[in-house]
């Protein structure tokens, strides 16, 4: 035990020394957060700005198509259509006519199918929708008009229901579609995360083995330890590693949270209808309050509980299949067809756990949630929405059974493979290491 203990604090000082360590643990939140606001930038950069001119025939969309900042309406006579299609391609104040045809008889089958937009630059595709939903709301309106509805009564029947639900599982707590859309987001970010660190440090344990057995620096160490405690060490230490990390984001996204969440009463005054106002109508500032709000409400120390002893103990089984296939191969070519094992069911957890979030409580997510393959992926994905106490004891008990049954497999490969040299191993003789 105290070889473990030795070997777990060497690899554990050795990487949190490192310069590379504590700049990406401290630097990694504020470089996601500046790559999330660069993202934006970039389509925000790449918007569409575009000045149409509009020859309306017709003479019901006079005054009834609105200019925004993505889309410039001006309306001109119809006796200045020709010379402004001739002028257009030459003209680099302006991106496009609109002709609307003449509307006989109430037709608007023929206006649709006679309607013509004539550019001199290519247009996006979301800018061409824009168009055309602006051309459909007035056809819409002007179509209602001619049915006697009143413009009051319209907007009546356009009216959206809003419904809100009480959830008497969770002390009648109102679930609103905010309150969802923050649960969805916070399960896909805890999800992705575990998955990729798990096999990030995974694949760092077989490495570290690997290059050890080529070495041949192993054959000193194992003349000190033995080869069950050298391999527990380094899960361990990496484990540890990995864990520190955690911690500090943490902590870190805590305290943004709540710092945000100081400004939330205040900027809730200011908001008509609080929390129920869209969050379409609202700048990023509030948008940002009412997320950290939001997230605070949440069971933040049981989900946090449950994230770091599901990644613990997902990370501890499947870094000793790692640690298995390291020692079984000579190269990391030869790894390519052992690491499906440990990626598959990983993936399995990961994307089936996209079905969880329109049904966390339905037979996928309980099962992929209790079966120990996926569960550190998919419980984590269930977490944020609520899970009942003996579903999670259930789900721990198998992992920790199973993992300890993994670390037993994986320590008897290792003992064989770590000094086996020059052969190239199958599944039938890795098979003839565990059963001896």
């Amino acid at each position: 035990m105290n070889n473990i203990f030795l070997i777990t604090k060497r690899e554990f000082l050795t990487q949190v020394k490192k310069k590379s360590f504590i700049i990406l643990t401290l630097l990694a939140p504020l470089m996601i957060i500046a790559f999330g606001a660069v993202i934006g930038m970039m389509f925000k950069a790449n918007e569409s700005h575009i000045s149409i001119q509009v020859v309306d025939n017709s003479g019901i969309f006079n005054n009834q198509l609105k200019s925004d900042d993505k889309i410039q309406y001006e309306f001109i006579p119809s006796a200045e259509e020709q010379s402004k299609l001739r002028t257009l391609k030459s003209n680099e104040n302006l991106d496009g006519i609109l002709i609307l045809p003449a509307l006989a008889s109430n037709n608007f089958d023929d206006l649709e199918k006679n309607t013509r937009l004539v550019v001199n630059t290519k247009i996006g595709f979301d800018t061409k929708q824009r168009i055309v939903s602006d051309i459909t709301n007035v056809i819409k309106k002007e179509k209602i008009k001619q049915l006697g509805i009143k413009e009051t009564q319209l907007n009546d029947l356009d009216k959206n229901f809003s419904l809100k639900t009480i959830n008497v599982s969770e002390n009648n707590k109102e679930d609103s579609d905010l309150a969802h859309g923050i649960k969805s987001g916070l399960s896909m970010i805890l999800m992705y995360v575990t998955f990729m660190f798990i096999i990030i440090y995974g694949v760092r344990v077989m490495r570290s083995v690997l290059e050890e057995k080529n070495n041949r620096v192993v054959e000193i160490i194992i003349s000190s330890v033995k080869p069950f405690e050298l391999m527990m060490g380094k899960i361990l230490g990496v484990t540890m590693v990995a864990l520190t990390q955690f911690i500090v984001w943490i902590s870190m996204s805590v305290i943004g949270a709540l710092i945000l969440n100081t400004s939330f009463n205040s900027v809730q005054t200011n908001i008509p209808g609080g929390n129920d106002t869209p969050l379409s109508k609202l700048d990023v500032p509030q948008i940002a309050t009412q997320i950290s709000h939001g997230l605070l409400e949440l069971n933040f120390p049981l989900i946090i509980f449950v994230f770091i002893v599901y990644f613990l103990l997902g990370y501890i089984f499947y870094s000793s299949v790692y640690a298995a296939i390291g020692s079984a191969v000579d190269n990391e070519t030869e790894t390519q067809q052992f690491t499906l094992f440990a990626i598959l069911p990983l993936t399995l957890g990961m994307y089936g756990s996209f079905s969880i979030l329109n049904n966390p409580d339905g037979p996928v997510g309980f099962w992929m949630s209790i079966i120990p393959f996926t569960s550190p992926v998919a419980m984590i994905a269930r977490i944020p929405f609520g899970v009942p106490a003996w579903e999670i004891a259930l789900s721990i008990a198998l992992l920790l059974g199973t993992t300890v049954f993994m670390i037993f497999l994986a320590g008897k490969i290792y003992r064989v493979g770590i000094l086996m040299y020059g052969n190239k191993a199958t599944l039938k003789e890795i098979w003839k290491w565990i059963k001896n």
